[in-house]
């Protein structure tokens, strides 16, 4: 090897850092530069030769650079890096700086692809078995109230016994989303009359006796970051506001095909962070003095209202489980991969999923499986079977459960009692352990990601319009991880994968684990491994004080509530890879046990 190269190698992490504090390149100085002699026949190419590009930098550059990584060089490494800079590293940066630019299409992901399941990892079931339960509903209660808020399970049964019409169950939830959205601010795009053509068209077809399955005629809102074909597409972020896609994503048409029928395009926090958009706040409709927590805000909102029957969320980082757990609701977090994300926006392409938000564990699965499996236009999504049976026996079932944990918060008596329920309904409880690890260094990859994937949003300055400009929101998150090194990004991934063989070995013991739902390292953990949650209503806590997703601020001090307010606690379930169905029937069990879901928000 060269010294050119050795060169190369010694500094490369920190020369990268070096060209985004050094700017952006000088193209009429690298035009300038004199054409080097012509190298002899057989000299194989060197690092460090290139024409010198980009503004000068010194030694003081590096010294400055080094505390945003935290490294440190000596005088000679700074004097030598800041000599080779302009010809070594700089001109690195001409794909974004010029003069031969390169655009990125939003839909292209980056070449390396992650899989959820590891090398020896069992891969999930190897079967398809989809057995929903045959309860009889009952007759078709008389209000339009109470049908609001029925399950899917038995909507889906009055509509195939033509008992209900798609078209009247669509009214209704499109009179309740026009009558509390003003209170709730969870819609973005109403669609009545795209929803009245889908929902005449399903009751067409179910009495010429084509019933396509459990969603035919069910009503439904996405979560504003599904493309649908002449319907706006926000990303509930101002510069996207006027946005309208030509095409459906992939679940949209998956829902198409089902059956089901759009209401509603639903509010989510700006660029899928926390509960605010362009349009205000989406609120808790438990607790109308917070927010509903986000950034599936919407779906939360108007699941926990019984606005739809149902809502399609996504998570990077909690955003089904934290909206859940806020709103009351049923949230399924899929195993990477198993739900085909093209067509949907963007944030980190090794973390985002999208699933299912109910008003029951049933609901989430008969969901999923009209969503389930890959597509070409999304390299992550991978083939996989889905295994459920409403009836299955959940007797002996080995529930994980991390005893510290349920001691401290976030965790509750509503937690605590949890685990006993899965003792009383024969589960077998054990307790497991993880090391002591920084997972939240794990986080790296998501911001290096979601700054890679807003690039440009953020160097045009565009993000400067987004509502929300303190230090935790994007903007500045965005602009800060320009600064994250190359190098500490790849050693987080190869600790991404040791945190993944600590999964596995905890799996090789538990058939599920049961976990505060908002635990840091829970959240953290799962959302990088990929593993499946189910997060679902277990009883009631108290608060004095509301709850937010944002930093505190001392200039703004949220509401506070004497006497206190009581507002519904959930508890997350998270499975093997793939084992969704194993989520579900141990789900539907506690949810019989728990016997809280009957209550409903006042007012709505």
């Amino acid at each position: 090897m060269n010294r050119a190269r050795r060169q190369f190698l010694v500094h490369s992490s920190l020369g990268l850092l070096g060209a985004a504090v050094a700017g952006t390149l000088d193209a009429s100085a690298a035009a300038q530069q004199t054409p080097p002699a012509a190298p002899p026949p057989g000299q194989p190419p060197a690092f460090a030769t290139a024409p010198a590009a980009g503004p000068e930098v010194s030694p003081a550059t590096f010294a400055e650079a080094e505390k945003l990584v935290r490294v440190e060089m000596t005088d000679a490494d700074r004097a030598e890096a800041a000599e080779s800079w302009r010809q070594a590293m700089a001109p690195l940066y001409e794909r974004r700086t010029g003069p031969r630019t390169v655009a990125l299409e939003p839909e292209l992901a980056p070449w390396s692809r992650v899989r959820a399941a590891q090398p020896g990892w069992p891969s999930g079931p190897a079967h398809d078995r989809f057995v929903r339960s045959n309860a009889d509903p009952g007759p078709l209660p008389a209000s339009d109230e109470e049908i609001a808020w029925a399950p899917i399970t038995k909507l889906s049964r009055w509509i195939e016994h033509r008992r209900l019409t798609s078209e009247r169950l669509t009214r209704i939830y499109l009179a309740r989303l026009q009558r509390f959205n003003p209170q709730l601010r969870c819609v973005i795009t109403l669609t009545p009359e795209h929803a009245l053509d889908q929902a005449r068209r399903a009751d067409t077809e179910i009495a010429a006796g084509r019933y396509r399955g459990p969603l035919h005629g069910i009503p439904w809102g996405g979560k504003d970051l599904l493309d649908t074909a002449g319907i706006a597409t926000t990303y509930g972020a101002e510069p996207f506001r006027n946005r309208v896609p030509t095409k459906d994503c992939v679940v949209v048409e998956r829902l198409n095909n089902a059956g089901a029928v759009l209401v509603a395009k639903l509010s989510m926090g700006a660029l899928a962070l926390n509960d605010i958009w362009f349009g205000g706040q989406t609120m808790n409709p438990w607790n109308l003095d917070e927010g509903s927590s986000g950034s599936s805000a919407g779906p939360g909102a108007a699941t926990g209202a019984g606005l739809v029957a149902f809502a399609i969320g996504s998570e990077t980082g909690g955003s089904i489980v934290s909206p859940s757990m806020r709103c009351g609701v049923t949230g399924l977090r899929p195993t990477y991969g198993r739900v085909a994300r093209t067509g949907a926006m963007t944030l980190c392409w090794s973390l985002d999923k999208l699933g299912p938000m109910t008003r029951g564990v049933e609901d989430a699965i008969l969901v999923l499986e009209a969503i389930t499996g890959p597509d070409p236009g999304d390299t992550g999504s991978v083939p996989s079977h889905l295994d459920f049976d409403a009836a299955a026996s959940i007797r002996g079932l080995r529930v994980g459960y991390f005893p510290k944990w349920m001691h401290e918060d976030p965790a509750t008596p509503v937690d605590r009692a949890a685990l006993e329920t899965v003792a009383q309904l024969g589960m077998t409880p054990v307790e497991v352990s993880l090391p002591d690890w920084p997972y939240d260094d794990l986080q790296i990859i998501l911001f290096a990601e979601s700054a890679a994937a807003f690039e440009e949003l953020t160097l045009s300055h565009q993000a400067d319009e987004l509502r929300e400009q303190v230090p935790d929101a994007w903007p500045n998150t965005f602009r800060q991880s320009r600064f994250l090194s190359a190098v500490d990004f790849v050693q987080c991934d190869r600790f991404r994968r040791k945190v993944a063989n600590e999964m596995a070995r905890i799996f090789s013991q538990v058939d599920l684990l049961l976990v505060p739902s908002l635990r840091d390292e829970t959240l953290t953990i799962t959302n990088f491994t990929g593993q499946p949650s189910l997060t679902l209503r277990a009883g009631f806590v108290e608060i004095s004080e509301a709850r937010s997703d944002w930093a505190p601020d001392p200039a703004h001090p949220l509401p506070k509530f004497s006497p206190p307010r009581r507002v519904p606690h959930g508890v997350t379930l998270i499975g093997r890879l793939f084992e969704e169905g194993t989520l579900g029937s141990a789900g539907i069990a506690l949810e019989r046990a728990f016997n809280v879901m009957g209550e409903r928000p006042s007012g709505f």
